[in-house]
């Protein structure tokens, strides 16, 4: 299991020493959580602010993208140093297109779906996908409770891969503990996102610890 720290929970005025701490804290990932005010009713970061914090981490750059027409910035993205760039299925009028132009580029691709999204939207670009991800709240804002009916649709998803013989990454979004993270672990995500329940809980490598002993009963 990997642990993917969102940064909407960090603190927004040390986000390099946040990189830092979670590096030595023995992270790989970090979850950029991109908002435009449209798609979810916030704003966050943009190409920007991810360009300059770039140059701090070399921690894998999960970006985020909740924003409409989000094939307008993938080149922006792609300079600013993105490693996995994922976008929402319900935010592209051609998401095939943009998946394309996503990889193209030489990031890793994946593509979100909304709580209420169903799995069907995934069928004609799961085999190009690096990663799918789950949204078990309503995207906008940190802080939520997870909706349980996400760890059905968890399942149902890594069916479908194991299915076609694929090995695209399930990534969990929201309301993500280190409580439920085995029951998720165990309905097969692979990358989890946790923000409020990651960052209020420091030390960073003790929490990282709590989350991965949960991964690892869940596969006992």
């Amino acid at each position: 299991m990997i642990l993917s720290p969102s940064l909407l929970s960090s603190n927004f005025g040390a986000l390099a020493t946040e990189l830092h701490d979670l590096e030595r804290a023995g992270l790989s990932w970090a979850h950029w959580d991109i908002m435009d005010g449209l798609f979810v009713p916030n704003i966050t970061f943009g190409p920007p602010v991810v360009k300059s914090l770039r140059k701090e981490s070399g921690l894998f750059f999960d970006v985020h993208l909740m924003i409409v027409q989000p094939e307008r910035y993938i080149e922006a993205f792609a300079d600013a140093g993105a490693d996995m760039l994922v976008v929402h299925a319900e935010a592209c009028t051609h998401l095939e297109r943009t998946v394309a132009e996503i990889r193209r580029l030489g990031m890793q691709c994946g593509v979100a779906l909304n709580p209420h999204t169903p799995l069907d939207c995934l069928e004609y670009v799961l085999d190009e996908l690096d990663m799918a991800l789950i949204m078990s709240v309503n995207p906008g804002f940190g802080g939520q409770a997870f909706l349980p009916f996400s760890v059905r649709k968890t399942r149902e998803l890594k069916e479908k891969i194991v299915s076609r013989g694929l090995r695209t990454l399930i990534q969990i979004d929201g309301g993500v503990t280190p409580e439920n993270a085995g029951e998720l672990v165990a309905a097969g995500a692979d990358v989890l996102v946790s923000g409020s329940a990651f960052f209020k809980f420091p030390p960073y490598a003790e929490r990282l610890r709590a989350f991965m002993t949960a991964a690892a009963g869940a596969k006992a």
